[in-house]
């Protein structure tokens, strides 16, 4: 698909990987409808690249659907999507407290897994009623797993079930999707210099580094984004998880 004049969300949008990637489609001239919780960073961004703004909540089927009206409003029917929010929580199964907390649980797979779930349908079901493209295309969705939907270590339970069910998402949607020619990828990140890792000290990021086969430091938000552009430019992918990790493989913790 050429991304020149489309119109794309990006959840997430507003900080990180969804940030890189909002601006990199920006930069091939789309029109991109940045949605974040956080106001501030989200506006911000979105004046920067000459996009717009909507203030939302993935998980809430609502909050969604609004967004998805002002984003029209705005730029017209999606024919990207983008899913770049989540959230992460670290707790054992049986801690020092006892047992983790359900609620803790529930609310990271509500977030990443049910939150991407709820941005696909409500996208597609857009997308679907659109003039096919060149090709036949009428829309192509990128979600973000980890690598941690394939080791997950101690302490990522909930993260790593949500994300391996994003993973798992991947080819039943592609699959139902390509009668209406909307392709569905998935990019499974590994350690990257996002805002949550960009915290730490430097020693720590360094032994964290030293993990990561070849390049042997953090990947960077704009290789994120240069994959999600890949994705969406070649026609030919479609219904695949792929691993962006410098060849690591997640140890125990």
């Amino acid at each position: 698909m050429r991304i020149a004049g489309q119109t794309a969300l990006v959840t997430g949008g507003g900080s990180g990987l969804g940030a890189a990637t909002a601006r990199a489609l920006a930069e091939r001239d789309a029109r991109v409808t940045v949605l974040d919780l956080n106001s501030e960073k989200g506006e911000l961004l979105a004046r920067d690249i000459g996009g717009i703004f909507v203030r939302c909540d993935v998980s809430d089927p609502q909050s969604a659907t609004e967004a998805f009206a002002r984003s029209r409003e705005g730029h017209g029917a999606p024919t990207i999507l983008v899913n770049c929010a989540g959230i992460g929580t670290a707790a054992r199964v049986v801690g020092r407290d006892g047992p983790m907390s359900l609620e803790a649980f529930e609310r990271v797979v509500r977030v990443n897994l049910i939150g991407t779930f709820n941005m696909i349908r409500l996208a597609t079901a857009e997308m679907s009623l659109a003039e096919p493209q060149s090709g036949g295309s009428r829309g192509v969705i990128v979600s973000t797993a980890s690598v941690a939907a394939f080791e997950g270590q101690i302490g990522q339970a909930a993260y790593a079930a949500s994300k391996g069910g994003i993973a798992a998402l991947t080819l039943p949607v592609a699959r139902e999707l390509a009668r209406f020619g909307i392709r569905v990828l998935t990019i499974a990140p590994g350690l990257f210099n996002t805002p949550l890792l960009a915290e730490l000290p430097e020693e720590t990021k360094a032994a964290i580094a030293s993990a990561i086969p070849f390049p042997a430091r953090l990947g960077e938000p704009d290789e994120f984004a240069a994959l999600v552009i890949a994705m969406i430019e070649n026609d030919y992918l479609n219904g695949e998880t792929v691993r962006l990790d410098g060849g690591v493989r997640l140890q125990p913790k």
